[in-house]
């Protein structure tokens, strides 16, 4: 029955999707009830994003230390290697967090896609804050 009801409740959501290039597989999805493929949106969404802000953080840093060239690639070196230890810890982190649902049930994906999804908006936002103008 449940298998039903989200097959329907998909096939509605991608029905309305074509209608509407807008829309997203999380549209009119019931708080209680999040579907895979909107766990999965949230989380491409959010690590597209902290990308973005990433390479936006590496162009303000050219843009700053522009006359200083070895000091720029110094910064950004640092900020790679900061990258990638923080994707371990989120990864470390979201285990940790997922670890009473069952490797690989549909709860565990979403409960992994969530937690990847807030994680990588945290870092989003701490990564936009950096080198701002005061």
């Amino acid at each position: 029955m449940k298998t039903m009801f989200l097959a329907l409740a998909l096939f509605a959501t991608g029905a309305h999707a074509a209608a509407n290039p807008d829309a997203t597989p999380c549209d009119g999805v019931d708080e209680d009830k999040q579907t895979l493929k909107c766990s999965e949106y949230g989380r491409d969404t959010a690590v597209k994003l902290m990308s973005e802000n990433f390479q936006n953080l590496v162009e303000r840093v050219n843009a700053q230390y522009g006359a200083n060239k070895s000091e720029a690639n110094e910064f950004i070196v640092r900020l790679k290697t900061a990258e990638e230890a923080w994707k371990k810890l989120r990864d470390a982190d979201c285990e940790v967090e997922v670890f009473p649902a069952k490797k690989g049930s549909q709860q565990f994906d979403i409960d992994q896609n969530d937690c990847l999804a807030r994680a990588s908006d945290e870092r989003s936002e701490y990564l936009e804050s950096l080198l701002q103008p005061e």
